[in-house]
C-alpha cells in the first residue's frame, strides 16, 4: 500500500514536469548539479526556481518509490510462499529500475521518444503496484467463495478489454503530450481522432461493465468507481483541450467562449492537464483491479445445449476415461 500510494504522486508530479516543460531544469543525472540526489541542498531546492523544485521533487519521489520497491521485494521473498507473487515483485523492481533509467536518459539525450516511453511505463508500474497490494491483502489471501454463473465469462472478458483500452489510451495520450517537432499537422490531427475514438470506446465499455456486474457487489462497486473515473476523465479531457487549444471555430458567438483566452502554463491549464494525466493512470489501475476481482470472485459455469457442446463432450470424455481406468 505504501508503494502504491507513493507511486501515484510520482505520476502527478511527473505530469507537472511535462506541463511546465521542466524536464531539463536539471541537466545532469543521476546527480543534481553535481550533488548526490539525496544530498542536494534543501534550501536551494525549496527556495530556488520553480522548474528546479518540480524536477528535483519528481526525482526524490521516484527514488522513494524505488527504495520501497526494494523493501517490498525483500519482504515478499521472506514472507510469501506464492512463487508467482515473488516473481511479480521482481518484475516490479525491474520496472522501477527501467523507469528510472528512461527518465535519466530522457534528460541526458533530450529525446521525445524516451519521454513517451517514460510516460507509458509509469502508469503501468503504478497498476502493477496496485495489483501487488491487492494480491497481498487479507481479503484476497483468505480466498473467495467463487460464484458460478454462466455470464461470468462475459464480465471477465469485458473487464479485461476495458483495461486494455484504458492503457492503449495512455499510449495515445503520451504521443499527444510529447509530439515530434517534425510532425505534419495531419499526423497530430489523426492521433487526436484516435484519442477521441478510444475515449468513446472506454466510456461505453465502462458503462456496460457497471450494468452487467450489479449482481456481484465486490465487482460492482469497483466497476461503479471505474465508470465515475471515466466520466471525470471525459470532463477533464474537454477542459484540457479548451485550456490548451481554445474553443472550436464558430463558438465565438457564445459568451463563455468569447471571453476565453488560452494562457500557456496558467494555473487552470496546469491543473486540468496534469489531473487528466493522473486520472488516466488511475483508470488503468482501477480497471485492472476490477479485472482481477472478476477472475477471483467468479467462475463460468458450463451449460449443456447448443452454447457449450464442446465443453460437454470434453466432460463426458473425461468421465469415460475415469470409468475405464476403474474397470481396468
Amino acid at each position: 500500500m505504501a508503494l502504491a500510494l507513493t507511486t501515484f504522486p510520482v505520476i502527478w508530479v511527473g505530469g507537472l514536469v511535462t506541463t511546465y516543460e521542466a524536464g531539463m531544469a536539471v541537466p545532469d543525472w543521476p546527480n543534481t548539479y553535481g550533488y548526490n540526489l539525496l544530498l542536494y541542498p534543501w534550501q536551494t531546492w525549496l527556495f530556488g526556481p520553480w522548474d528546479l523544485f518540480v524536477e528535483h521533487g519528481h526525482r526524490l519521489l521516484a527514488s522513494t518509490a524505488g527504495l520501497l520497491t526494494i523493501a517490498l521485494v525483500i519482504s515478499i521473498w521472506r514472507c510469501e510462499q506464492r512463487r508467482g507473487l515473488r516473481w511479480l515483485a521482481v518484475a516490479a523492481l525491474a520496472g522501477v529500475c527501467l523507469q528510472g533509467a528512461l527518465g535519466g536518459m530522457r534528460v541526458l539525450l533530450d529525446e521525445r521518444v524516451l519521454a513517451r516511453l517514460h510516460g507509458c511505463l509509469g502508469p503501468a508500474f503504478f497498476a502493477l503496484t496496485v495489483a501487488i497490494a491487492l494480491l497481498t491483502s487479507r481479503n484476497w489471501q483468505r480466498g473467495a467463495d467463487r460464484q458460478v454463473d454462466a455470464s461470468a465469462g462475459k464480465v471477465q472478458r469485458l473487464a479485461l478489454l476495458t483495461t486494455a483500452l484504458a492503457y492503449l489510451q495512455l499510449v495515445i495520450g503520451a504521443h499527444l503530450r510529447h509530439p515530434s517537432t517534425d510532425w505534419a499537422p495531419s499526423v497530430f490531427q489523426t492521433i487526436v481522432v484516435f484519442h477521441l475514438a478510444v475515449a468513446a470506446a472506454i466510456a461505453a465499455h465502462a458503462g456496460l461493465l457497471a450494468a452487467r456486474a450489479w449482481r456481484w457487489p465486490a465487482i460492482w462497486h469497483g466497476s461503479l468507481c471505474l465508470a465515475a473515473l471515466v466520466a471525470l476523465q471525459l470532463a477533464l479531457g474537454t477542459l484540457t483541450w479548451l485550456e490548451n487549444y481554445g474553443w472550436p471555430a464558430g463558438a465565438e458567438t457564445y459568451q463563455v467562449a468569447a471571453g476565453h483566452t488560452v494562457a500557456a502554463q496558467s494555473q487552470m491549464q496546469t491543473l486540468v492537464t496534469t489531473a487528466h494525466v493522473a486520472t488516466g493512470a488511475l483508470i488503468v489501475a482501477v480497471a485492472l483491479v476490477v479485472t482481477m476481482q472478476s477472475f477471483h470472485e467468479l467462475r463460468q459455469s458450463v451449460v449443456a445445449g447448443a452454447g457449450a457442446p464442446r465443453q460437454v463432450a470434453r466432460g463426458a470424455a473425461r468421465q469415460l476415461a475415469v470409468a475405464g481406468r476403474m474397470l481396468a
